[in-house]
This record gives structure tokens, sequence and C-alpha cells, in this order.
């Protein structure tokens, strides 16, 4: 894999050479064709680390993808808000068919982007729907509320207390889709159940997330929704369980992980390019590709905990599972901001 850092310590001139001759058609404005057994050349801009879980998921599968030879790969990380058009620029520049991000900060400007570069595909996370003025330009999201609504389910079966903490980054829809999923579960299982929400303002400041988990933990949570890093740490220095988010870190905490809500995103990534391929890339909401019945989210495997959660809860889980898959339940889309109650 090739990383290339947020201050581009190569030229324009030496990216565009060596970006072949498709980068010489896509400067000079004319479509770039090619076999169905080429490999397409992506790029992607990270505001965070690749470690971060929601980003860990785009760099996952597109390395998947790089060693299937479907791409070429690279990629940015820790891209400031007000350097990721300078940096989109450059990619665009340098040929790449197909540029991967997260814009929820930089929307206008990403989409202006996209606009002056209309050979582009661009495939962004985004708050916000396609517009058709943009037709290079699709967005996606983490629709994973299929599998935080079953980690809920769990979640309520494991909490003595009937008090259970929830650590975000921001209410913003994406999250909040999230954890009301999560609630809706919760109380499938424990009607009575009390919730205290809190966001830390950052997608990732692990030892904030961490103080914030302590706090609720005082404050009688048994049971911790870890949407971000470092709730799952305090959850286990004070021997409370903890739900994880988006990536699966039972591994690194066997005692405190019950359940995981995974998103994989191969399914959105593996549509655009068969997309990019085919010269149909259009402005479209990729979000489908995460529900559970394309695909694109899965509960983890208890793992740990299976002969800890009671045999009629996983039984439930299966049946609603089963349910989702075959399209007779749908999981509500809530992007309410949570409340504490």
């Amino acid at each position: 894999m090739q990383r290339i850092s947020n201050s581009f310590g190569v030229s324009r001139r030496t990216l565009i050479k060596a970006a072949g001759a498709s980068a010489v058609f896509a400067a000079a404005g004319l479509p770039v064709r090619l076999f169905a057994a080429d490999p397409i050349k992506v790029a992607a801009v990270y505001t965070v680390p690749v470690e971060q879980q929601w980003v860990s998921r785009i760099h996952k599968a597109a390395n998947a993808a790089k060693e299937r030879g479907d791409i070429e790969y690279v990629y940015s990380e820790n891209t400031a808000n007000n350097d990721y058009e300078r940096v989109m620029r450059e990619y665009a520049e340098a040929g790449y068919q197909l540029i991967l991000g997260e814009v929820f900060g930089v929307e206008d400007a990403a989409r202006a982007v996209a606009k002056d570069y209309p050979n582009v595909a661009f495939l962004m996370g985004s708050s916000f729907k396609p517009d058709a003025a943009v037709p290079n330009f699709s967005v996606f999201d983490n629709y994973i509320q299929d599998a935080s609504y079953l980690s809920g389910i769990v979640a309520g079966a494991m909490t003595k207390t009937k008090n259970i903490g929830m650590v975000g980054g921001y209410p913003i829809p994406e999250v909040n889709r999230l954890m009301n999923a999560f609630m809706a579960g919760v109380k499938e299982s424990a009607p009575d159940a009390k919730f205290q929400v809190a966001f830390i303002g950052s997608w990732f400041d692990p030892p904030k997330a961490k103080e914030t988990a302590f706090a609720q933990i005082d404050g009688g949570a048994d049971l911790l929704y870890a949407e971000r890093f470092g709730v799952s740490d305090a959850a286990k220095e004070k021997g409370a369980l903890a739900i994880g988010n988006v990536i699966d870190t039972q591994a690194d905490y066997p005692d405190t992980v019950v359940a995981s809500a995974l998103w994989d995103f191969q399914p959105t990534l593996d549509k655009a390019i068969s997309e990019v391929k085919a010269g149909t890339f259009k402005a479209e909401d990729y979000g489908v590709y995460s529900f559970m019945k394309n695909g694109g989210s899965s509960l983890a495997p208890l793992g740990t905990f299976d002969s800890k959660v009671p045999d009629e809860v996983k039984a439930k889980v299966a049946e609603k599972e089963k349910a989702i898959k075959d399209g007779s339940l749908v999981v509500e889309i809530n992007d309410a901001e949570p409340k504490s109650n």
C-alpha cells in the first residue's frame, strides 16, 4: 500500500507522471475507458487516522479490492478540513478515477471540487443526499442500524442495573441513528432501561471518551455503548460491560465487549468500482449497501460471551436477524438526537 502524506511531499508533475496515460485523458477532459480487467486508480482522503473505527472499514475494503487486483490504492490520513479541498484536487489532477473520503465538515468544498473534475468519480461519506447538479458525486454512510438494533437486544439482557451509558462523537445523523436503533433493541429486552447519553465533540479523542464513560459508570451504568474508542477501556477498568460499534474489538477486551455491530464497506465499494469500470457512475445514495440485507452490516459473533448470553436471547436475535434479511422487519432509521432519560 502506498501512503501519501498530507503535505504531499511529491510535486503535482511527479504524481501526474506516475498516474500514467489515464491522467492525460482526464486532464484533457476526455472520458477514461477501461477494460474490465484493468484496475482503476483509487485515492482516499481521510480526516482521521486509518485506525479510527469508521475510516478503518473503508480502508480495509479498499485494501481487499487492491489485493484482488480490482484497484490501485493510495490515501491521505489526518487531513485537516481546511486542507481537504487541496488534497482532493491533487488526486484529481493526478488522474485518480475514484476518490473516497468523508466530507461531513467540508460538504460545499468537496462538491465544488467534483464539479471541476466531471470525469472523476467521487464517493464520499456525507450527511446530505446526492445532487443532480453534481452527477459524479455519490454519497454513502454507515447505515448499520440493523446490527445496532440486534446488539441492543443483547445489551438489554446483560445489564443488571438497567442503566446504560452511551458515548458518541457528535450528535449527527450517522451517529444518532445507530444509538436510537441500539436503544430500541435494549427496550426489547429491558423496557425499563435508563440511558445516559453524552457526546465528546470529537471523532478521535480516546482519553476524553474514557473520562466520559467513567462518569457514566459513576452514575450507575454497568454497560456502555462504545461508539468511540476509549469507552471499552473505561469499562474494562471498572468491571463494566461494553457493546462495540463498527468494528469487533472483543479480542482486545475478551471479558468486556459482549457484542458489536459491524460495518462492512465492501458492498458499497464494489458497487462503485463496477460502475466506474462500466462508465456508468452517477450521483446516487449508496447508503443502502450498508443494510444487513445487502451484506453491509452484521452482528459480530458473541465469542467469549456466547455461553453468558441467555439462550432465549440468542434465539430472539436469530429470529429478528432472519426477519431483517427477508424484509419482514424494517429497523427504523431515526436520525433525531438521542437523549438521556
